[in-house]
């Protein structure tokens, strides 16, 4: 028994991962749509940066999960055959599309009708870069993760974190983002599934049983982790949405402050997840 906490390197992976597909799709946006100055534009592909360097991170966490560099070399085998061999090369595929843009796009030598397709497919990469993440735990002797919540609350974790670490960038670069009623009812919404996703499979967990162990012995603080979860989630999201009720917009620091709660919920939240690991021969539910 135990909180998941031994798979932290995941744990970062796939949260950081997350977040910076939300992030690439908010920014992407803003870039497609925004009607944004030279100037503006120029500086939203310089905090652009920051979203490569945290996949850069999310994907170091991933090598120290595997052990060494060459282990994730060869874990590229079986493309096609192995939900890991698809996840970690749609990752890179996504990772190496949208440096390359941003890349192109700081040295001015990204054309901008190219520019837009070219963000559109980093954000529909970036998408299928989640999905093969979740088919990666959909294994039918785990019965605590082969089920519809594991796929969908890695996707609610995009649209929880990603809204919020998008417009903490736009806002380092200096604008006055557009449409942050939307991303703000989009994170909120998100938050609120996430928690009846929570909910549900908690009250699952006492159906799904092997001759030897309980799935719901296997955390046995689950509800309290959940409301931690719940408190700083709502916490970093407050840092975001409360100022912009009052003044028009958050300030970089409380929008920093906001991100790194949100992250620590999450982190709680994918804690729990690999804690909720039992692999049988036979499973029972009901």
């Amino acid at each position: 028994m135990g909180t998941g906490w031994h798979e932290w390197p995941l744990m970062v992976f796939t949260v950081l991962g997350q977040f910076v597909v939300g992030g690439v799709i908010v920014m992407g946006l803003a870039l497609i749509a925004g009607n944004l100055t030279d100037r503006q534009s120029k500086a939203v592909h310089g905090s652009m940066f920051f979203l490569w360097l945290l996949m850069g991170i999310a994907f170091i966490a991933s090598v120290m999960h595997l052990g060494t560099p060459i282990r994730a070399f060869n874990s590229l085998n079986r493309i096609g055959e192995s939900a890991l061999s698809n996840e970690i090369a749609s990752g890179s595929i996504f990772f190496a599309v949208g440096g390359l843009y941003w890349l192109l796009a700081v040295l001015k030598k990204m054309p901008p009708a190219l520019g837009k397709a070219w963000l559109v497919l980093t954000m529909v990469l970036g998408l299928l870069f989640v999905y093969a993440m979740t088919r990666v735990y959909q294994i039918d002797t785990v019965p605590t993760w082969h089920n519809g919540y594991t796929t969908l609350n890695f996707f609610l974790s995009v649209f929880i974190g990603g809204p919020l670490l998008g417009v903490l960038l736009l806002r380092a670069a200096g604008l006055q983002v557009a449409g942050r009623g939307q991303l703000m009812m989009i994170s909120v919404l998100a938050l609120l599934l996430s928690l009846c996703s929570a909910l549900l499979q908690g009250s699952e967990l006492a159906t799904i049983s092997s001759s030897v162990q309980q799935a719901s012995a296997l955390i046995p603080e689950y509800g309290q982790l959940m409301v931690w979860r719940l408190v700083l989630l709502v916490l970093g999201l407050g840092c975001w949405i409360c100022p912009q009720l009052r003044r028009g917009n958050a300030s970089v620091m409380g929008l920093i402050l906001g991100f790194v709660l949100v992250f620590a919920g999450e982190l709680i939240g994918r804690g729990v997840f690999y804690g909720l690991h039992m692999t049988v021969g036979m499973a029972v539910a009901g």
